[in-house]
């Protein structure tokens, strides 16, 4: 197996295909955008044959690629025959999302505008399936902002700096808008007091002082903690045996505002405390 480590980037136009890459970039991958996946198994050759330390390298493919996009697959299989490991990562969002992106940008739909917007977008989809099921990571960022894109895929991507820490992103999410797809564990609060129903609480969030004593100071959200500490505690050096190098925790409450905030925020002091890589987003706080 050559020490050489593909990361494909696809997924729906307008999912943020370019901003991955350029993060990628800034994490010392070779980047190369639009290549015909025919050329993939002869850009690899010309690599494995060069005497650079070229070891990390993203290909973005996407549906500009034509008729070579129906052979993509086949073209990844030669490259796995040749020994050269690699993982697809699949940028999707919501059509709502996709076209207020379009609409704000002005940009054209590399399909053409023969037809509306939606009907372009669901045909895309429907080219895009076969690969999709074959993705190891499909990323939705229909809520994220470049920002959270961009460290959502540094969380995932980047080489962590010791051997015994992972790198790790906390998600507090509101169930009305769905699990975060790239989710490892969830954890669902939506058990402990609400902090909504209380009206002199309802206006705040997670972060705020008053929230946070009102979710902590029970009991149940106390023996949860300890058991989900508990539970972590006995997963993580598990997950670094087994040669884990990311792991996305989410939790979820009912709007992603209150209890789920205040757990996350506790994790990650929790996880701090044992020298993981910690970053935390509050998906849908300002929903």
């Amino acid at each position: 197996m050559s020490d050489v480590r593909f990361v494909v980037v696809t997924g729906v136009s307008g999912a943020g295909k370019s901003a991955a890459l350029r993060c990628l970039e800034d994490l010392g991958f070779f980047c190369v955008d639009n290549m015909p996946s025919a050329l993939i198994p002869k850009f690899a050759e010309i690599i494995a044959q060069s005497n650079s330390n070229m070891n990390r390298v993203a290909l973005g493919i996407d549906i500009r690629e034509g008729q070579f996009f129906d052979r993509v697959l086949t073209d990844l299989d030669t490259l796995e025959e040749m020994g050269f490991g690699y993982e697809i990562l699949f940028l999707d969002a919501s059509d709502e999302s996709l076209i207020r992106r379009f609409s704000e940008t002005r940009r054209r739909h590399p399909l053409g505008d023969s037809a509306s917007l939606s009907e372009v977008i669901r045909g895309e989809r429907e080219k895009l399936s076969v690969i999709r099921q074959h993705a190891d990571w499909c990323l939705d960022t229909s809520t994220m902002n470049v920002h959270e894109l961009k460290e959502a895929i540094a969380t995932h991507f980047a080489v962590p700096k010791e051997s015994k820490r992972l790198a790790m992103l906390l998600v507090a999410f509101s169930y009305k808008y769905g699990i975060p797809p790239e989710s490892d564990l969830v954890f669902d609060v939506r058990f402990l007091p609400n902090p909504y129903y209380v009206q002199n609480l309802r206006s705040y969030t997670g972060n705020d002082r008053r929230v946070k004593e009102f979710v902590l100071d029970n009991s149940q959200t106390q023996e949860f903690l300890e058991k989900l500490k508990s539970l972590l505690s006995f997963l993580l050096p598990r997950y670094l045996a087994e040669g884990k190098a990311y792991l996305t925790i989410s939790v979820g409450c009912t709007g992603g505002r209150h209890r789920s905030v205040v757990i996350a925020n506790v994790l990650k002091e929790f996880l701090d405390g044992l020298g993981q890589d910690v970053r935390i987003r509050y998906r849908d706080i300002e929903r």
